[in-house]
């Protein structure tokens, strides 16, 4: 009788700690549920308009399409990202973009989770380890539609628009700005943008009350697009180092140009005192490329800036959106050139390793040294210099 009284206490304590050990088990996942759901949000308006709900502290992001990945290296928050599309992947000559060069890790380290332009995979992103809080992507009629993907993935889809340095300013500023708003950036983002404001600002003075009698006119070919390099035909009637320093392009207010193609006989008839050559053109190969018909063509060797050896190489800015550092450093070279007076207290290397220090360097003067080396020599003919035709 004993021993079975034994038994009993035996199994009732048995009991007790099981159910103690379950009591225990259910506290702590239904606090861990509650964790979870517990998420602090806030609402932002993206560029469309949208009032997306994002966490309040985001950790993890990727961009999709043009620029959102450049945006995100000038705001010094690329480290944030856990994936890539795959026009982020390549570092090569032809794909030459100074944020993608100050971090190779682009190219090597992460996951692809989507085409480029925008082309994007939700399955892929689903998988990504960390998931992103939040997806950054660009405003465009290409690739998954933002509603659509954000109903796929569960992901808050933020949208911007890119803008430019000259006609959309506002909408560059603002993409810095919500951008800023998800990575907790904002005032980086405005350090960013005064330093536009700096620069531009700078181009304009120096330039402004020049005489219209005493410019020189001038042309730039070359200008590579969306679908790869183009010929010396190629131009850009604003093309921006030269509204930048209110250079009198030959090619600007003429309505009947297109963007993209201009005549040979056009180019002839504006005769231009001096010429400049996107050095992305030099990838059309012999027969296409622009130095190659500077040099080989007999119409174009009667132009007057050919004849006075003023031809000159730009940095291409064209590469999966604007490079904008880019830009700003081709405006410096246009100025000095077109008039040295104006700019002759400007040391045109020093200037661009601080332009690309700034911007994609996070501070990093050695790293802003080797981006400058890197773009100046992607081609085998240095950029800003005098071009042997």
């Amino acid at each position: 009788m004993k021993g079975n009284k034994n038994h009993l206490m035996v199994f009732l304590f048995a009991l007790a700690a099981v159910s103690i050990l379950v009591s225990g088990c259910t506290e702590t996942s239904t606090s861990q549920s509650i964790q979870t759901q517990d998420v602090t949000t806030v609402t932002i308006t993206d560029a469309l308009g949208r009032e997306v709900e994002i966490p309040e502290n985001t950790e993890y992001v990727i961009c999709s399409g043009v620029n959102t990945l450049r945006f995100l290296t000038y705001l010094e928050a690329q480290d944030m990202i856990v994936g890539i599309d795959r026009a982020e992947t390549t570092s090569t000559a032809s794909n030459a973009k100074p944020y993608s060069l100050a971090n190779p890790q682009f190219a090597t380290d992460y996951v692809i989770f989507g085409e480029t332009r925008g082309q994007d995979d939700p399955e892929k992103i689903l998988s990504l380890d960390p998931l992103p809080d939040v997806i950054i992507k660009t405003s465009s009629a290409m690739g998954y539609d933002p509603v659509e993907l954000q109903e796929k993935t569960g992901i808050p889809v933020v949208v911007i628009n890119t803008g430019d340095l000259a006609e959309n300013r506002d909408d560059l500023d603002q993409s810095l700005r919500i951008i800023a708003q998800v990575v907790d950036k904002e005032e980086r983002a405005e350090e960013v943008i005064a330093f536009f404001d700096e620069e531009l600002g700078y181009l304009n003075a120096q330039t402004e009350d020049i005489a219209e009698e005493e410019k020189p006119t001038c042309y730039v070919g070359g200008i590579g697009r969306s679908g790869g390099p183009q010929g010396f035909q190629s131009t850009e009637p604003t093309y921006p180092p030269f509204l930048f320093t209110n250079a009198l392009n030959v090619a600007y207010g003429d309505t009947d140009i297109n963007v993209a193609d201009v005549s040979k006989e056009k180019i002839i008839e504006w005769d231009p005192d001096y010429l400049f050559l996107d050095l992305n053109t030099i990838e059309c190969g012999e027969e296409r490329s622009g130095l190659s018909l500077l040099t080989n063509d007999d119409s174009y060797s009667l132009l007057s800036a050919v004849e006075t050896g003023n031809v000159y190489g730009v940095l291409p800015f064209n590469k999966y959106g604007t490079n904008f550092g880019s830009v700003i450093a081709d405006s410096y070279f246009v100025g000095k050139t077109l008039y040295p007076d104006r700019f002759e207290d400007v040391d045109l290397e020093s200037k661009t390793i601080d332009i690309y220090t700034f911007l994609v360097c996070e501070g990093d003067e050695e790293k802003g040294k080797e981006i400058y080396d890197s773009m100046i020599n992607t081609y085998e003919i240095p950029a800003f210099t005098r071009l042997d035709i």
